[in-house]
């Protein structure tokens, strides 16, 4: 029985703990009935194998029970902190 995880994208809040760092995840949506753009974050407690610091956008997917409060993993780094957005590896002296 192959299931595919749920995975999510947030920002590392906290990096404080061993192996685990808090993951705030941002979810912006129009109210059903109001019309409104409600603005909602959550914050997760992931394990982190790949040394995630303050500021890192991540990915997380959902894995078992790891402690009381951590049932997802970092799988991925996709920016650090202080990394300019749209830049890729620049080649230099050319």
């Amino acid at each position: 029985m192959s299931t595919s995880r749920r995975r999510l994208s947030g920002v590392v809040t906290s990096d404080k703990m061993m192996k685990t760092v808090v993951v705030e995840v941002t979810r912006t949506f129009r109210h059903p009935l109001y019309k409104k753009v409600v603005h909602l974050r959550k914050r997760y407690k992931a394990h982190d194998e790949l040394e995630c610091h303050t500021g890192d956008k991540v990915v997380l997917v959902e894995s078992r029970p790891l402690s009381r409060e951590k049932r997802w993993v970092v799988e991925s780094i996709t920016r650090r902190s202080g990394e300019p957005v749209g830049s890729t590896e620049q080649v230099q002296g050319e």
